[in-house]
């Protein structure tokens, strides 16, 4: 059974964004737990938490299916010292607020090197295999730091495939199975793809084909017994164009075709399954559109 859900506003506080799901006829839904472009945040009251229970349990969404995403600032791979160390301070307060609030994934952006190639330097495969796999180190000490010190918390870290837009890491599947391979506790990490990102990266899903080959890829590469959910987006930009841009569903270079084999794909039962398209007016007509392509 698919779960179908989207982004949804946490304005106001977070005790708001259940019923803003359920107003959509959300099966499933992210949230930011606090401001996402903001490095400090007042802590959740007790009556916030206690709000968001209840709320929680009216929607009839499991905390399962909730898939709540952390700050765009936090950069795990830092090259900096002091820069590193305050994005690990804030992710580690990201799953404080999730084990508050009783959810049980935590969706991240895994980080950036930071680092602009010369000419020369792009021409340099193994140089910067170097760089993108220190970095990667960083990514995946920094996660086994916060699985430590949150041993009692039980909280999944759901890496996020990315673009590879600028110098964001994430975008090749080989990068998720590098940070997986490094991390201790194996049954606290696992995978959100983005399909838009997965596009743009580089990884074709238009058609039964290429779907097929892309989803076998991820599989062998990293596994699905990782796959935690989806982020469902059409893509603005082209195949491998390593460019974040988001697009309505059926409206950019996907199709719906994509998202027919998706819902299709019993691989991708039982987890959320997140729209973060463009258009928060239309989420509930998506979110229909989606669920009538089952059987189809």
């Amino acid at each position: 059974m698919k779960f179908v859900g989207a982004h949804v506003s946490a304005s106001g506080g977070v005790q708001n964004a259940p019923l803003n799901a359920m107003a959509i006829g959300a099966k499933a839904f992210a949230l930011f737990t606090k401001n996402q472009r903001q490095w400090n945040a007042k802590p959740l009251s007790m009556l916030d938490i206690d709000e968001f229970k209840i709320n929680l349990k009216t929607s009839g969404i499991l905390p399962k299916y909730v898939l709540p995403h952390d700050s765009y600032l936090i950069n795990l791979g830092h090259p900096k010292e002091e820069n590193l160390e305050q994005s690990r301070e804030a992710f580690m307060d990201e799953i404080k607020r999730c084990e508050q609030l009783g959810l049980e994934m935590l969706n991240f952006h895994p980080g950036s090197h930071l680092e602009k190639f010369s000419k020369k330097e792009k021409e340099d495969i193994d140089y910067i295999t170097r760089v993108e796999n220190g970095c990667l180190d960083v990514i995946a000490d920094s996660m086994n730091m916060a699985i430590e010190k949150t041993r009692d918390s039980g909280v999944k870290l759901v890496i996020e495939n990315t673009a590879g837009q600028g110098s964001n890491l994430g975008y090749k599947f080989e990068h998720l199975a590098y940070i997986i391979e490094r991390i201790k506790d194996k049954s606290r990490v696992g995978v959100c793809l983005d399909t838009c990102h997965t596009f743009t990266a580089g990884y074709d899903l238009r058609t039964k084909e290429t779907y097929t080959k892309t989803m076998r890829d991820f599989d062998e590469i990293v596994g699905f017994k990782y796959l935690s959910g989806m982020h469902l987006n059409d893509s603005k930009p082209p195949l491998g164009a390593k460019v974040d841009r988001h697009h309505s569903l059926g409206m950019g270079e996907l199709g719906w075709e994509t998202f027919r084999l998706i819902m299709n794909d019993n691989r991708m039962d039982d987890i959320p399954l997140i729209l973060e398209t463009i258009d928060e007016t239309i989420w509930e007509k998506e979110i229909k559109d989606l669920y009538s392509l089952v059987g189809t």
